[in-house]
Protein backbone atom coordinates (compact mmCIF):
# COMPACT_ATOMS: atom_id res chain seq x y z
CA UNK A 1 0.00 0.00 0.00
CA UNK A 2 1.08 3.46 -0.76
CA UNK A 3 2.19 6.04 2.03
CA UNK A 4 0.19 8.74 2.29
CA UNK A 5 1.04 12.34 3.20
CA UNK A 6 -1.62 14.38 4.32
CA UNK A 7 -1.38 18.17 4.53
CA UNK A 8 -4.21 20.12 6.74
CA UNK A 9 -4.49 17.15 9.09
CA UNK A 10 -6.10 19.29 11.43
CA UNK A 11 -8.82 21.27 8.94
CA UNK A 12 -12.37 20.08 8.34
CA UNK A 13 -11.66 17.45 5.37
CA UNK A 14 -7.96 16.63 6.41
CA UNK A 15 -9.19 15.76 10.11
CA UNK A 16 -11.41 12.90 8.16
CA UNK A 17 -9.44 12.33 5.04
CA UNK A 18 -6.94 10.96 7.13
CA UNK A 19 -8.89 7.63 9.69
CA UNK A 20 -9.98 6.99 5.45
CA UNK A 21 -7.23 6.15 4.50
CA UNK A 22 -5.67 4.14 7.38
CA UNK A 23 -9.47 2.13 7.38
CA UNK A 24 -8.07 1.84 3.53
CA UNK A 25 -5.26 -0.22 4.82
CA UNK A 26 -3.16 2.97 3.45
CA UNK A 27 -0.17 4.20 5.77
CA UNK A 28 -0.38 7.42 6.43
CA UNK A 29 2.25 10.42 7.48
CA UNK A 30 0.67 14.01 8.38
CA UNK A 31 2.93 17.18 7.55
CA UNK A 32 1.78 20.06 10.41
CA UNK A 33 3.23 23.35 11.34
CA UNK A 34 2.85 21.88 15.23
CA UNK A 35 2.72 18.31 16.00
CA UNK A 36 0.84 18.82 19.31
CA UNK A 37 -2.03 19.88 17.31
CA UNK A 38 -2.40 16.61 16.44
CA UNK A 39 -1.64 14.76 20.06
CA UNK A 40 -5.58 14.26 21.42
CA UNK A 41 -6.89 13.21 18.01
CA UNK A 42 -8.11 9.32 18.06
CA UNK A 43 -6.50 8.31 14.88
CA UNK A 44 -2.81 10.24 15.43
CA UNK A 45 -0.82 7.47 17.55
CA UNK A 46 -1.47 5.16 14.12
CA UNK A 47 0.68 8.10 11.76
CA UNK A 48 3.61 9.53 11.73
CA UNK A 49 3.96 13.16 12.06
CA UNK A 50 6.22 15.40 10.29
CA UNK A 51 6.66 19.15 11.27
CA UNK A 52 6.82 21.32 7.92
CA UNK A 53 5.79 24.85 6.78
CA UNK A 54 4.55 23.92 3.04
CA UNK A 55 6.62 27.23 2.38
CA UNK A 56 9.99 25.69 3.78
CA UNK A 57 11.63 23.92 0.85
CA UNK A 58 13.86 21.96 3.15
CA UNK A 59 11.47 20.22 6.07
CA UNK A 60 8.89 20.11 3.16
CA UNK A 61 11.31 17.65 0.93
CA UNK A 62 11.91 15.82 4.04
CA UNK A 63 8.28 15.69 4.90
CA UNK A 64 7.82 14.08 1.67
CA UNK A 65 10.22 11.26 1.36
CA UNK A 66 9.49 7.78 0.64
CA UNK A 67 5.81 9.29 -0.13
CA UNK A 68 3.64 7.82 -3.14
CA UNK A 69 0.49 10.01 -2.92
CA UNK A 70 0.40 13.52 -1.34
CA UNK A 71 -2.94 15.45 -0.44
CA UNK A 72 -2.31 19.05 -0.44
CA UNK A 73 -5.42 20.49 1.81
CA UNK A 74 -4.04 23.68 2.55
CA UNK A 75 -6.68 26.63 1.72
CA UNK A 76 -6.26 30.26 3.72
CA UNK A 77 -10.13 31.05 3.72
CA UNK A 78 -10.86 34.38 5.29
CA UNK A 79 -7.34 35.69 5.40
CA UNK A 80 -6.99 39.58 3.45
CA UNK A 81 -4.28 40.99 2.62
CA UNK A 82 -2.10 38.98 0.46
CA UNK A 83 -3.46 35.80 1.11
CA UNK A 84 -3.41 34.74 -2.76
CA UNK A 85 0.48 35.12 -3.02
CA UNK A 86 1.08 33.03 -0.15
CA UNK A 87 -0.78 30.32 -1.46
CA UNK A 88 1.25 30.62 -4.69
CA UNK A 89 4.63 30.41 -2.79
CA UNK A 90 3.02 27.38 -0.81
CA UNK A 91 2.18 25.28 -3.83
CA UNK A 92 5.21 26.02 -5.76
CA UNK A 93 7.09 25.26 -2.74
CA UNK A 94 5.63 21.77 -2.32
CA UNK A 95 5.32 21.07 -6.05
CA UNK A 96 9.04 21.51 -6.40
CA UNK A 97 9.64 19.39 -2.89
CA UNK A 98 7.25 16.52 -3.68
CA UNK A 99 9.40 16.02 -6.88
CA UNK A 100 13.10 16.39 -5.59
CA UNK A 101 11.25 13.53 -3.38
CA UNK A 102 10.13 11.12 -6.21
CA UNK A 103 6.11 11.74 -5.15
CA UNK A 104 3.97 9.75 -7.28
CA UNK A 105 0.74 11.81 -7.53
CA UNK A 106 -0.38 14.88 -5.90
CA UNK A 107 -4.30 15.16 -5.66
CA UNK A 108 -5.22 18.85 -4.85
CA UNK A 109 -8.93 19.97 -3.87
CA UNK A 110 -10.26 22.78 -4.50
CA UNK A 111 -13.31 25.04 -5.94
CA UNK A 112 -15.35 24.86 -9.07
CA UNK A 113 -13.51 26.11 -12.14
CA UNK A 114 -14.71 29.53 -14.06
CA UNK A 115 -13.45 32.95 -15.37
CA UNK A 116 -12.30 35.98 -14.80
CA UNK A 117 -15.48 36.80 -12.56
CA UNK A 118 -14.74 33.99 -10.17
CA UNK A 119 -14.14 35.73 -6.90
CA UNK A 120 -10.15 36.58 -5.31
CA UNK A 121 -10.73 33.44 -3.56
CA UNK A 122 -11.80 30.28 -6.09
CA UNK A 123 -9.23 32.64 -8.31
CA UNK A 124 -6.61 31.28 -5.73
CA UNK A 125 -7.87 28.05 -5.21
CA UNK A 126 -7.80 27.50 -9.48
CA UNK A 127 -4.18 28.88 -9.67
CA UNK A 128 -2.97 26.70 -7.03
CA UNK A 129 -4.55 24.04 -9.20
CA UNK A 130 -2.92 24.78 -12.56
CA UNK A 131 0.42 25.50 -10.65
CA UNK A 132 0.45 21.73 -9.53
CA UNK A 133 -0.88 20.72 -13.36
CA UNK A 134 2.26 22.25 -14.61
CA UNK A 135 4.49 20.80 -12.66
CA UNK A 136 6.67 17.84 -12.70
CA UNK A 137 5.02 15.77 -10.58
CA UNK A 138 1.58 13.97 -12.33
CA UNK A 139 -1.51 15.97 -10.20
CA UNK A 140 -5.27 15.25 -9.95
CA UNK A 141 -7.34 18.08 -8.92
CA UNK A 142 -10.61 18.03 -7.90
CA UNK A 143 -13.08 20.78 -8.27
CA UNK A 144 -16.19 20.82 -5.77
CA UNK A 145 -18.48 23.94 -5.33
CA UNK A 146 -20.53 23.13 -1.60
CA UNK A 147 -19.67 20.52 0.35
CA UNK A 148 -22.62 19.32 2.25
CA UNK A 149 -21.53 17.24 5.75
CA UNK A 150 -22.00 18.06 9.66
CA UNK A 151 -19.62 20.91 10.40
CA UNK A 152 -18.83 22.02 6.81
CA UNK A 153 -18.62 26.12 6.95
CA UNK A 154 -21.14 25.41 4.11
CA UNK A 155 -23.18 23.50 5.91
CA UNK A 156 -23.33 25.26 8.95
CA UNK A 157 -24.28 28.67 7.09
CA UNK A 158 -26.95 27.10 4.96
CA UNK A 159 -28.27 25.01 7.80
CA UNK A 160 -28.45 28.66 10.46
CA UNK A 161 -29.62 31.01 7.79
CA UNK A 162 -32.22 28.54 7.41
CA UNK A 163 -33.51 27.60 10.93
CA UNK A 164 -32.73 31.26 11.54
CA UNK A 165 -34.80 32.88 9.25
CA UNK A 166 -38.56 31.73 8.55
CA UNK A 167 -38.94 34.51 5.83
CA UNK A 168 -35.45 36.54 4.43
CA UNK A 169 -34.59 38.89 1.51
CA UNK A 170 -31.79 37.51 -0.15
CA UNK A 171 -29.20 38.61 -2.57
CA UNK A 172 -29.36 37.68 -6.38
CA UNK A 173 -26.88 34.92 -5.88
CA UNK A 174 -29.67 32.56 -4.08
CA UNK A 175 -30.63 32.03 -7.65
CA UNK A 176 -27.14 30.70 -8.95
CA UNK A 177 -27.15 27.19 -9.56
CA UNK A 178 -24.57 24.91 -8.17
CA UNK A 179 -23.93 21.36 -7.82
CA UNK A 180 -23.66 19.87 -3.91
CA UNK A 181 -21.51 17.24 -3.38
CA UNK A 182 -21.97 15.47 0.20
CA UNK A 183 -18.82 15.29 2.20
CA UNK A 184 -18.70 11.28 2.10
CA UNK A 185 -18.45 11.45 -1.49
CA UNK A 186 -15.59 13.78 -1.51
CA UNK A 187 -13.51 11.52 1.15
CA UNK A 188 -14.17 8.82 -1.43
CA UNK A 189 -13.09 10.36 -4.20
CA UNK A 190 -10.10 11.46 -2.47
CA UNK A 191 -9.09 7.83 -0.51
CA UNK A 192 -9.37 6.40 -4.10
CA UNK A 193 -6.81 8.31 -6.22
CA UNK A 194 -3.96 7.22 -3.63
CA UNK A 195 -4.10 3.60 -5.47
CA UNK A 196 -5.79 4.65 -9.31
CA UNK A 197 -3.08 3.89 -11.78
CA UNK A 198 -1.32 5.57 -14.25
CA UNK A 199 -0.03 9.25 -14.45
CA UNK A 200 -3.23 10.76 -14.65
CA UNK A 201 -2.46 14.64 -15.30
CA UNK A 202 -5.48 16.26 -15.13
CA UNK A 203 -8.49 18.57 -13.36
CA UNK A 204 -11.92 16.89 -12.24
CA UNK A 205 -15.34 18.37 -11.55
CA UNK A 206 -16.82 16.54 -8.73
CA UNK A 207 -20.32 16.96 -7.44
CA UNK A 208 -23.32 15.22 -5.84
CA UNK A 209 -26.66 14.37 -8.92
CA UNK A 210 -28.80 17.61 -7.78
CA UNK A 211 -28.67 21.15 -9.41
CA UNK A 212 -29.76 23.40 -7.43
CA UNK A 213 -30.14 26.90 -6.57
CA UNK A 214 -28.89 28.04 -3.14
CA UNK A 215 -32.89 29.03 -2.74
CA UNK A 216 -33.69 25.61 -3.81
CA UNK A 217 -30.96 24.46 -1.14
CA UNK A 218 -32.83 26.00 2.13
CA UNK A 219 -36.47 24.46 1.43
CA UNK A 220 -35.00 21.03 0.38
CA UNK A 221 -33.21 21.51 4.31
CA UNK A 222 -36.52 23.25 5.60
CA UNK A 223 -37.94 20.03 4.11
CA UNK A 224 -35.63 17.71 5.73
CA UNK A 225 -35.47 19.10 8.69
CA UNK A 226 -39.18 19.51 9.55
CA UNK A 227 -39.26 22.86 8.73
CA UNK A 228 -42.14 25.32 7.27
CA UNK A 229 -41.55 26.34 3.60
CA UNK A 230 -39.22 29.78 3.82
CA UNK A 231 -40.17 32.84 1.97
CA UNK A 232 -37.72 33.78 0.27
CA UNK A 233 -37.28 37.11 -1.83
CA UNK A 234 -34.39 38.06 -3.50
CA UNK A 235 -33.27 41.76 -4.18
CA UNK A 236 -30.31 42.95 -5.90
CA UNK A 237 -28.97 45.57 -3.47
CA UNK A 238 -26.80 43.45 -1.56
CA UNK A 239 -23.26 43.07 -2.23
CA UNK A 240 -21.17 40.09 -1.54
CA UNK A 241 -19.65 42.33 1.47
CA UNK A 242 -22.79 43.32 3.01
CA UNK A 243 -23.93 39.25 2.37
CA UNK A 244 -21.36 38.24 4.65
CA UNK A 245 -21.65 40.64 7.48
CA UNK A 246 -25.62 39.60 7.61
CA UNK A 247 -24.09 35.93 7.23
CA UNK A 248 -21.72 36.69 10.01
CA UNK A 249 -24.79 37.95 12.53
CA UNK A 250 -27.13 34.93 11.72
CA UNK A 251 -24.83 32.11 11.52
CA UNK A 252 -21.53 30.88 13.79
CA UNK A 253 -19.36 31.03 10.67
CA UNK A 254 -17.66 34.90 11.15
CA UNK A 255 -18.37 36.94 8.24
CA UNK A 256 -14.02 36.72 7.56
CA UNK A 257 -15.28 33.31 5.97
CA UNK A 258 -18.49 33.87 5.11
CA UNK A 259 -17.36 36.26 2.81
CA UNK A 260 -15.44 34.06 0.30
CA UNK A 261 -18.10 31.48 0.88
CA UNK A 262 -20.63 34.15 -0.20
CA UNK A 263 -18.81 35.33 -3.41
CA UNK A 264 -18.53 32.00 -4.67
CA UNK A 265 -21.86 31.66 -4.79
CA UNK A 266 -22.35 34.51 -6.96
CA UNK A 267 -21.23 32.37 -10.23
CA UNK A 268 -23.12 28.94 -11.26
CA UNK A 269 -21.04 25.78 -10.50
CA UNK A 270 -21.94 22.93 -12.41
CA UNK A 271 -20.09 20.29 -12.90
CA UNK A 272 -19.08 20.66 -16.88
CA UNK A 273 -17.61 16.74 -17.12
CA UNK A 274 -18.00 13.49 -15.01
CA UNK A 275 -14.96 12.24 -16.40
CA UNK A 276 -13.73 11.07 -12.85
CA UNK A 277 -15.98 7.84 -13.54
CA UNK A 278 -13.43 6.66 -15.81
CA UNK A 279 -11.17 6.02 -13.06
CA UNK A 280 -13.05 6.19 -9.77
CA UNK A 281 -16.33 4.10 -10.32
CA UNK A 282 -19.49 5.65 -9.48
CA UNK A 283 -21.08 3.64 -6.33
CA UNK A 284 -23.34 0.77 -6.32
CA UNK A 285 -26.86 3.35 -6.24
CA UNK A 286 -25.27 6.36 -7.41
CA UNK A 287 -23.69 9.75 -5.48
CA UNK A 288 -25.73 10.72 -2.46
CA UNK A 289 -28.62 13.37 -3.23
CA UNK A 290 -28.33 16.90 -1.21
CA UNK A 291 -31.58 15.47 0.50
CA UNK A 292 -30.06 12.65 1.90
CA UNK A 293 -26.66 14.39 2.51
CA UNK A 294 -28.87 16.90 4.68
CA UNK A 295 -29.92 13.85 6.61
CA UNK A 296 -27.16 12.55 6.79
CA UNK A 297 -25.24 16.07 8.39
CA UNK A 298 -28.16 16.28 11.22
CA UNK A 299 -27.68 12.80 12.15
CA UNK A 300 -24.23 13.07 13.22
CA UNK A 301 -25.16 16.75 15.03
CA UNK A 302 -27.78 15.16 16.86
CA UNK A 303 -25.76 12.07 17.96
CA UNK A 304 -22.71 14.50 18.86
CA UNK A 305 -20.78 12.39 16.47
CA UNK A 306 -19.13 15.40 14.12
CA UNK A 307 -15.34 14.56 13.76
CA UNK A 308 -14.37 17.57 12.47
CA UNK A 309 -15.64 21.26 12.16
CA UNK A 310 -14.97 24.65 9.86
CA UNK A 311 -13.56 25.77 12.99
CA UNK A 312 -11.46 22.73 13.34
CA UNK A 313 -8.22 24.67 11.32
CA UNK A 314 -6.89 27.50 13.09
CA UNK A 315 -8.60 31.24 13.01
CA UNK A 316 -6.95 33.38 9.78
CA UNK A 317 -4.96 35.70 11.66
CA UNK A 318 -5.05 33.67 15.48
CA UNK A 319 -2.20 34.78 17.75
CA UNK A 320 0.05 31.67 17.87
CA UNK A 321 2.44 33.76 20.37
CA UNK A 322 4.20 31.82 23.42
CA UNK A 323 2.39 31.71 26.70
CA UNK A 324 3.72 34.27 29.09
CA UNK A 325 5.06 30.87 31.57
CA UNK A 326 6.60 29.55 28.78
CA UNK A 327 10.42 29.39 28.68
CA UNK A 328 10.64 31.73 25.03
CA UNK A 329 7.79 34.30 25.84
CA UNK A 330 9.73 37.38 25.10
CA UNK A 331 8.58 39.64 28.39
CA UNK A 332 6.67 42.61 28.65
CA UNK A 333 3.47 44.02 30.69
CA UNK A 334 1.45 41.23 31.76
CA UNK A 335 -2.06 41.62 33.56
CA UNK A 336 -3.20 38.01 35.42
CA UNK A 337 -6.47 37.91 37.11
CA UNK A 338 -6.07 34.89 39.63
CA UNK A 339 -8.72 32.88 42.20
CA UNK A 340 -9.11 30.21 43.71
CA UNK A 341 -11.59 28.21 45.96
CA UNK A 342 -12.05 25.21 47.69
CA UNK A 343 -15.12 23.31 45.90
CA UNK A 344 -17.30 20.71 48.33
CA UNK A 345 -17.59 17.67 45.45
CA UNK A 346 -14.85 15.50 44.28
CA UNK A 347 -12.47 16.59 41.97
CA UNK A 348 -13.68 14.39 39.09
CA UNK A 349 -17.12 16.48 39.36
CA UNK A 350 -15.47 19.68 39.33
CA UNK A 351 -13.40 18.45 36.40
CA UNK A 352 -16.47 16.74 34.33
CA UNK A 353 -17.96 20.85 35.02
CA UNK A 354 -14.58 22.34 33.53
CA UNK A 355 -14.43 19.99 30.47
CA UNK A 356 -18.24 21.14 29.89
CA UNK A 357 -17.77 24.38 30.02
CA UNK A 358 -18.76 26.77 26.77
CA UNK A 359 -20.87 26.37 23.95
CA UNK A 360 -24.71 25.70 25.44
CA UNK A 361 -23.45 25.22 29.15
CA UNK A 362 -22.37 28.72 28.92
CA UNK A 363 -20.00 30.33 31.29
CA UNK A 364 -21.06 30.17 34.43
CA UNK A 365 -20.65 33.98 35.23
CA UNK A 366 -23.43 36.99 33.51
CA UNK A 367 -24.55 35.32 30.32
CA UNK A 368 -25.90 38.67 29.17
CA UNK A 369 -22.38 39.96 29.30
CA UNK A 370 -20.89 37.48 27.61
CA UNK A 371 -23.10 37.39 24.73
CA UNK A 372 -22.88 41.26 24.44
CA UNK A 373 -18.38 40.45 24.26
CA UNK A 374 -19.45 37.91 21.32
CA UNK A 375 -22.04 40.31 19.91
CA UNK A 376 -18.96 43.14 19.47
CA UNK A 377 -16.63 40.99 18.34
CA UNK A 378 -18.77 39.53 15.56
CA UNK A 379 -18.96 43.17 14.87
CA UNK A 380 -15.64 43.84 14.12
CA UNK A 381 -15.61 40.27 11.97
CA UNK A 382 -14.13 37.99 14.56
CA UNK A 383 -15.63 34.48 15.73
CA UNK A 384 -18.01 35.60 18.42
CA UNK A 385 -19.72 32.79 20.26
CA UNK A 386 -21.70 31.26 17.89
CA UNK A 387 -19.08 28.26 17.21
CA UNK A 388 -20.05 26.26 20.32
CA UNK A 389 -18.04 23.30 21.02
CA UNK A 390 -17.61 19.93 18.43
CA UNK A 391 -18.56 17.84 21.62
CA UNK A 392 -20.21 18.62 24.44
CA UNK A 393 -18.88 16.66 27.17
CA UNK A 394 -14.94 16.26 25.63
CA UNK A 395 -11.98 18.23 25.12
CA UNK A 396 -8.82 17.83 22.87
CA UNK A 397 -6.45 20.12 21.79
CA UNK A 398 -7.25 22.39 18.92
CA UNK A 399 -10.93 22.30 19.47
CA UNK A 400 -12.58 25.55 19.23
CA UNK A 401 -15.11 26.72 21.90
CA UNK A 402 -16.97 30.07 21.05
CA UNK A 403 -14.46 32.62 21.20
CA UNK A 404 -11.81 30.63 22.61
CA UNK A 405 -9.21 27.72 21.30
CA UNK A 406 -7.78 24.80 23.61
CA UNK A 407 -4.53 24.87 23.92
CA UNK A 408 -3.90 22.69 26.17
CA UNK A 409 -5.66 19.86 28.24
CA UNK A 410 -4.49 17.49 31.25
CA UNK A 411 -7.22 15.65 32.19
CA UNK A 412 -8.23 15.87 35.26
CA UNK A 413 -6.05 18.76 36.14
CA UNK A 414 -5.71 21.41 33.80
CA UNK A 415 -7.63 23.07 30.65
CA UNK A 416 -6.13 26.69 28.91
CA UNK A 417 -7.49 27.94 26.75
CA UNK A 418 -6.45 31.10 24.30
CA UNK A 419 -8.65 33.52 23.14
CA UNK A 420 -9.17 34.10 19.06
CA UNK A 421 -11.68 37.08 19.59
CA UNK A 422 -10.08 40.12 18.11
CA UNK A 423 -8.24 42.12 20.93
CA UNK A 424 -5.24 44.59 21.02
CA UNK A 425 -3.44 42.12 22.34
CA UNK A 426 -2.84 37.98 23.78
CA UNK A 427 -5.70 36.65 25.91
CA UNK A 428 -5.33 33.20 27.78
CA UNK A 429 -7.96 31.91 30.52
CA UNK A 430 -6.97 28.78 32.68
CA UNK A 431 -8.97 26.68 34.45
CA UNK A 432 -7.44 23.61 37.01
CA UNK A 433 -8.34 21.35 39.53
CA UNK A 434 -6.35 21.17 42.59
CA UNK A 435 -5.69 18.82 45.81
CA UNK A 436 -5.51 21.05 49.38
CA UNK A 437 -5.21 19.01 52.52
CA UNK A 438 -7.89 17.00 51.19
CA UNK A 439 -9.89 19.55 49.61
CA UNK A 440 -10.58 20.17 46.49
CA UNK A 441 -9.47 23.55 44.66
CA UNK A 442 -11.06 25.16 41.56
CA UNK A 443 -8.42 27.34 39.99
CA UNK A 444 -8.99 29.89 37.60
CA UNK A 445 -6.48 32.68 36.08
CA UNK A 446 -6.98 34.86 33.47
CA UNK A 447 -4.15 36.26 31.65
CA UNK A 448 -3.83 39.48 29.23
CA UNK A 449 -0.63 40.70 27.68
CA UNK A 450 -1.42 44.05 25.74
CA UNK A 451 -0.13 45.64 22.74
CA UNK A 452 0.93 48.67 23.72
CA UNK A 453 -1.10 51.57 24.51
CA UNK A 454 -4.46 50.62 23.16
CA UNK A 455 -3.81 47.05 25.25
CA UNK A 456 -3.52 48.89 28.33
CA UNK A 457 -6.30 50.98 27.54
CA UNK A 458 -8.83 48.36 27.12
CA UNK A 459 -7.72 46.13 29.96
CA UNK A 460 -8.06 49.06 32.54
CA UNK A 461 -11.44 49.74 30.86
CA UNK A 462 -13.09 45.96 31.25
CA UNK A 463 -11.21 45.56 34.92
CA UNK A 464 -14.86 47.16 36.50
CA UNK A 465 -16.59 43.85 34.85
CA UNK A 466 -13.46 41.40 35.91
CA UNK A 467 -15.17 41.45 39.54
CA UNK A 468 -18.54 40.44 37.91
CA UNK A 469 -17.36 38.06 35.39
CA UNK A 470 -14.40 36.20 36.78
CA UNK A 471 -15.33 36.59 40.13
CA UNK A 472 -19.09 34.83 39.97
CA UNK A 473 -17.24 32.04 37.96
CA UNK A 474 -15.62 30.38 40.58
CA UNK A 475 -19.08 30.52 42.56
CA UNK A 476 -21.46 29.21 40.00
CA UNK A 477 -18.60 26.53 38.88
CA UNK A 478 -18.82 24.87 42.37
CA UNK A 479 -22.43 25.06 42.38
CA UNK A 480 -22.42 23.15 39.73
CA UNK A 481 -19.86 20.50 40.71
CA UNK A 482 -22.07 19.80 43.15
CA UNK A 483 -24.78 19.47 40.83
CA UNK A 484 -23.24 17.07 39.27
CA UNK A 485 -22.16 15.08 41.99
CA UNK A 486 -25.66 14.70 43.66
CA UNK A 487 -26.55 13.70 39.56
CA UNK A 488 -27.31 9.83 39.36
CA UNK A 489 -25.72 9.54 36.03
Amino acid sequence: MPLCLVTGATGYIGGRLVPELLSAGHDVRCMVRSAGKLRDLPWAARTEVAEADATDLERTRRALAGVDVAYYLIHTMGASGRFAERDRLAARVFAAAAAEAGVRRIVYLGGPAGDERLSPHLRSRAEVGEIFLRGAVPAVVLRAAVIIGSGSASFEMLRHLTERLPVMTTPRWVRSRTQPIAVRDVLRYLVAWAQVPGTVNRGFDIGGPDVLTYADMMQGYAAVAGLPPRVIIPVPLLSPRLSSLWVGLVTPVPASIARPLVESLRNEAVCGEHDIARHVPDPEGGLIGFRRAVGLALKKIKEADVATRWSSASTPGAPSDPLPTDPDWAGGSLFVDDRRLAVPASPQALWQVIESIGGRNGWYSLPVAWQLRGLADRLVGGVGLRRGRRDPARLRVGDSIDFWRVEEVVPGELLRLRAEMRLPGLAWLELGVTRSGGRTIYTQRAIFHPHGLLGHLYWWAIAPFHGLIFGRMPVNVAAAARRQERSPS
